[in-house]
C-alpha cells in the first residue's frame, strides 16, 4: 500500500483536523520559550510526554521555534515500564544523541532503596493501593524526577529560571479547565503525570528556579496518535521511533481502546488492560508470564501475609493513633514468597525472549534482588514497626479509636 507525500503539517497550506491543536501548541512555545535559555523536558516514555518531546525537537530543528541553548530531557525509569515503552523509549534517546550535545539526556532512577520492589520486597511495605496507601508514583516517579532537575541547576545561573516543559494533557476540555492537578489522567493521559506539573515547582531546592509549560493540555488523544503513527516516523518529521510506542497502546486500535498505562501489573487499576493489548500482538505474546504480577500484589494485601497493631497506639506526640490494630506491613515469609514469584516471572520471559530473539525483561535486577535479600537478612521493618506484632489473621480484642476494648467472644 503506497501512500501520497505528505504537506508539511506546520506549513499552513493544508489545514489538518488537529492544525488549531498544532497552532495553539506553537503559541505557547513561541510566548514562553524564548524566555528561557535553558528548556527541560518530564518524560515518562508514555504518549504524551514522547508525543511533546519528539513535537519540540521537530518544531526546533526546521526553524519554527528558536534553539534554547540547552534541552535537558529526563526519562523517568521507573524499572516497571512496559517493555514496548521500555524499548522505544531507548530508541528516542538514541534519536536525541545525534542531534548533538545541545540536548542532554539523562535516565532517573529512584534509590535503590526505594524502588518498586526493593521497597515491597525488601522494607515490607505493602503494595499501594487508591485509599490510604499509594506511595508509588510520588517516590518512584516525581521525587527522583525533582532530585534530578535540582542537581542540573547548579550548572544554571540562580538569576535564570528553566522552562519545565510536560506531557500534561486533559483533551480538549482543557481550554476552559483551569485545574491542572490529577493524579490519574482521563482521554487516556498518561498515569501520574499531573504530579510533575503540581509538585516539581514545589519541591525543595527549586522552589522558584522552574517554569512549567504543558502545550499540549489542549490536546485530544486522536491528535496525539496522529503525530506518533503518521508524522512523527515520517524523515522529515524527525524519524523518530514513535510506532514502538503504539504497540503499548493497541497498535493501529490504539486510538479506539484509549488505554492508559503505567507500571506493569499496576496495583492502582482495577484492569490490566495496556498489558492485555501488548499480548495481543504476537511480537509481544511472550510476556504473558506478566499476567501473573497484579494476582500476586493482591494476594500480598491479604492479611495473614502482613502484621497488625495489637492495640491502642500511643504516637510520638503522646496522643492515641486514629487506626489501632492497623495492618502493616508484609512478613518475611511473604517477601520472600513474593520474590520467589517475580524472579519466576521475569525468568519464564527470559526464557522465552532467548528463544525468539526479543528484548529480555527487566523489571529485578541482580543488584536489586540482591539489596532485597540483605534488607530481609538484616530484619528490616518500616519505621514503626518491629517485627514482634501479631499476623492480621490473628483473632484479637477489638480496641477503638478511643481506646475502649471489645473482648473477643469466644
Amino acid at each position: 500500500m503506497s501512500f501520497r507525500p505528505q504537506q508539511d503539517l506546520f506549513a499552513g497550506s493544508s489545514r489538518l483536523v488537529y492544525d488549531d491543536a498544532v497552532d495553539l501548541t506553537l503559541q505557547s512555545l513561541q510566548a514562553y520559550g524564548p524566555q528561557h535559555d535553558h528548556w527541560a523536558v518530564a518524560w515518562s516514555g508514555g504518549k504524551d510526554s514522547t508525543c511533546v518531546l519528539t513535537l519540540i525537537v521537530h518544531l526546533i530543528e526546521v526553524g519554527r521555534l528558536p534553539r534554547p541553548k540547552t534541552l535537558s530531557v529526563f526519562y523517568a525509569d521507573t524499572r516497571q515500564e512496559l517493555p514496548p515503552l521500555a524499548a522505544a523509549a531507548g530508541e528516542v534517546m538514541e534519536g536525541l544523541k545525534r542531534r548533538g550535545n545541545w540536548i542532554r539526556t539523562e535516565i532517573v532512577r529512584a534509590p535503590l532503596d526505594k524502588r518498586f520492589l526493593v521497597y515491597i520486597l525488601g522494607r515490607g511495605v505493602p503494595p499501594p493501593n487508591n485509599n490510604t496507601l499509594r506511595w508509588c508514583t510520588r517516590q518512584i516517579k516525581v521525587d527522583p524526577m525533582a532530585a534530578a532537575v535540582e542537581r542540573a541547576l547548579t550548572s544554571v545561573p540562580d538569576s535564570q529560571q528553566v522552562l519545565m516543559i510536560t506531557g500534561v494533557r486533559q483533551g480538549e476540555s482543557a481550554i476552559r479547565d483551569r485545574r491542572i492537578e490529577m493524579s490519574c489522567g482521563k482521554d487516556g493521559a498518561e498515569c501520574g503525570q499531573g504530579w510533575y506539573q503540581k509538585t516539581l515547582p514545589e519541591a525543595k531546592g527549586i522552589r522558584g528556579r522552574i517554569a512549567t509549560l504543558a502545550p499540549i493540555l489542549h490536546w485530544r488523544v486522536c491528535n496525539v496518535w496522529d503525530w506518533l503513527k503518521i508524522y512523527a516516523p515520517m524523515a522529515d518529521y524527525g524519524g523518530w521511533a514513535t510506532k514502538v510506542v503504539a504497540d503499548a497502546y493497541g497498535g493501529d486500535e490504539a486510538e479506539e481502546i484509549n488505554a492508559r498505562t503505567g507500571c506493569i501489573g499496576c496495583p492502582l487499576a482495577s484492569k490490566e488492560k495496556a498489558l492485555e493489548t501488548i499480548l495481543l500482538n504476537p511480537a509481544w505474546s511472550y510476556l504473558s508470564p506478566l499476567l501473573g504480577l497484579k494476582p500476586l500484589y493482591r494476594e500480598l494485601r491479604e492479611p495473614k501475609h502482613r502484621l497488625r497493631k495489637a492495640g491502642a497506639e500511643i504516637l510520638k506526640d503522646g496522643s492515641m493513633a486514629k487506626n489501632p490494630q492497623r495492618m502493616g506491613p508484609l512478613t518475611f515469609e511473604a517477601r520472600l514468597m513474593g520474590l520467589a514469584r517475580v524472579l519466576e516471572i521475569q525468568a519464564a520471559c527470559n526464557e522465552a525472549a532467548e528463544r525468539l530473539g526479543r528484548p529480555r525483561l527487566d523489571i529485578l535486577s541482580a543488584e536489586e534482588e540482591a539489596r532485597i535479600r540483605e534488607l530481609i537478612d538484616l530484619g528490616t521493618w518500616p519505621d514503626g514497626w518491629d517485627g514482634d506484632e501479631p499476623t492480621a489473621d490473628t483473632p484479637l480484642d477489638l480496641v477503638f479509636p478511643d481506646g475502649s476494648v471489645q473482648p473477643l467472644l469466644m
